[in-house]
């Protein structure tokens, strides 16, 4: 239970959060780093309570940004996310039949891991729009729901 583990990763980083906010050499009016050069390339990596967030960068001579690769949570978390989603299927769809019960189970399936996917931001819990298309072993349609 992946998700579990990041529950409580996510109430230490708000603790945590809570102190750094106290702190005075964080908040202060002088956080800005103007010294130095912005230019070359330049990686950054952080276990984040969602998962790993990684990002690249290469900027020119002027510290323009030309490229940037960010590789997110969702990428690092997405084979749980699958056999999660697959785990769901197969325990909620029964001797063929499928119900919107199957539709729910999926959402909370990846929500485990990612509850900020990006319609998250627009969604009550349960009210998501949602569609799940069912195939059979031969790739033909068996049935689509929506929600």
């Amino acid at each position: 239970a992946f998700h579990w583990a990041r529950l409580i990763e996510i109430l230490d980083a708000s603790e945590r959060m809570l102190e750094l906010l106290s702190d005075d050499t964080i908040i202060g009016g002088d956080i800005l780093n103007t010294e130095g050069e912005y230019v070359g390339e330049g990686v950054g990596v952080v276990e984040a309570p969602r998962g790993l967030l990684i990002h690249h960068y290469i900027a020119d001579e002027n510290g323009l940004v030309k490229n940037a690769n960010i590789i997110v949570a969702t990428t690092c978390n997405m084979a749980a996310i699958n056999l999660s989603v697959k785990n769901a299927a197969k325990r909620y769809i029964k001797e063929g039949k499928i119900s919107d019960k199957v539709l729910n189970m999926v959402e909370i399936a990846f929500r485990a891991y990612d509850p900020c996917l990006a319609c998250a931001t627009h969604s009550l819990p349960g009210l998501m729009n949602i569609s799940l298309t069912i195939y059979d072993s031969e790739g033909n349609v068996v049935k689509r729901l929506r929600k």
